[in-house]
């Protein structure tokens, strides 16, 4: 498989993170010479953590239908490129695009990217729970690893875990590590659960496959005209553990701003996903797909969702340090690593090779005993 960027237009440009208007219209000169600039729209989408996301058209009144051609301009978050490889992402992109799995990239900029808009709506949490919308095929998992590369989830995670450490020795130089107080665990326990999980986790032999990484509802577009689940945001996307991508899906049912793990889905839902999606995924060889398969994966997505909430936990320590965005990342990493200790251990005692008539009870409503030296 050959993954290039090269051919993607790039204009030497920055665009002011605080007054992006300016750029963008001289970015829209280069992509849409025949546009007047006067009557260009331009609307902010701002449910994004990570990035600014701006979508450009032509004023209403003056094309039918606006989003017919609309220009997508995301300006990346401050210092996301310490941990977002965003060469590795165009790759991604240009080779999701070849298969009919991504949008169009217009062109990159020093800060940003420029691409397509996909018609549709990000998912409710409504819409996420139907079986129509939750039994679309996860389409790109089917992009098998044909180049032998790992799993990028112990190098990312190992990577975000140093930024971190970078991150307390310079507060603790300045004496300003009362961060670490409270429910946010300081990197060496953080380090501990990253070593404890690889050393669990490697063990199940996931599949690897190409995954997108970040499937929070935001990133699912619904097109109910036609009926069709797309997705969006490939800036984690990478070749990944299979269980990784389901376990971070399952966990993003619990929302972002409003994170609420009572939302999580709940057994019976999460094995009509999984035997819908191992019915897609072996298509090829025309096999059925048996009770015991389905436990199988079911255990295995449990114990990568383990990996998911330390990882997005980390990733949000490191967030309330770095970004300007509006959004407090400390609650959110106090939250998801607070359902990961809570997870921990039911989670890792799961046997993969349950009979099919075991009955597993798996969700938030079971807690067992908060261990009251985690955080210390």
């Amino acid at each position: 498989m050959e993954l290039r960027c090269s051919d993607i237009p790039h204009v030497d440009l920055e665009i002011n993170e605080e007054e992006p208007e300016p750029g963008i219209l001289e970015l829209l000169q280069i992509l849409r010479p025949d546009w007047c600039l006067e009557q260009v729209y331009m609307k902010s989408f701002t449910e994004g953590i990570t990035n600014r996301l701006i979508g450009c058209f032509v004023r209403p009144d003056q094309r039918p239908d606006p989003d017919s051609d609309l220009v997508l301009v995301r300006l990346y978050g401050r210092h996301t490129d310490l941990f977002v490889d965003r060469s590795r992402e165009v790759q991604m992109v240009r080779l999701l695009e070849s298969r009919g799995c991504g949008p169009k990239i217009y062109c990159s900029f020093r800060n940003g990217i420029s691409y397509e808009y996909l018609p549709g709506a990000p998912l409710s949490d409504r819409l996420l729970t139907q079986p129509h919308i939750y039994r679309s095929d996860l389409g790109l998992h089917q992009i098998k690893n044909s180049e032998s590369e790992e799993p990028v989830l112990w190098k990312k995670m190992e990577h975000l875990l140093n930024l971190i450490q970078m991150n307390q020795s310079e507060e603790s130089q300045g004496n300003h590590s009362q961060f670490w107080s409270g429910l946010v665990p300081g990197p060496e326990v953080l380090r501990t659960e990253m070593v404890l999980l690889k050393s669990s986790l490697s063990r199940l032999r996931s599949p690897v496959v190409l995954c997108h990484n970040d499937l929070l509802t935001k990133n699912i577009i619904y097109n109910k005209e036609i009926g069709t689940v797309k997705f969006i945001d490939f800036e984690y996307c990478d070749f990944n553990y299979q269980a990784f991508d389901i376990g971070n899906h399952f966990n993003e049912f619990a929302g972002v701003s409003d994170l609420d793990y009572s939302r999580y889905p709940s057994p019976g839902l999460q094995k009509d996903w999984i035997t819908t999606y191992l019915k897609n995924y072996s298509q090829e060889t025309g096999s059925e797909v048996t009770e015991q398969e389905v436990t199988r994966l079911y255990v295995h997505v449990c114990k990568f969702s383990l990996a998911s909430n330390l990882f997005w936990g980390m990733w949000a320590i490191l967030q309330s340090k770095l970004s300007s965005i509006d959004f407090d990342f400390r609650s959110y990493a106090a939250a998801r690593l607070k359902f990961y200790f809570e997870k921990r251990d039911q989670y890792l005692d799961l046997d993969p090779d349950l009979g099919p008539d075991r009955d597993l009870e798996l969700g938030p409503d079971r807690d067992p005993d908060q261990d009251s030296n985690l955080y210390k």
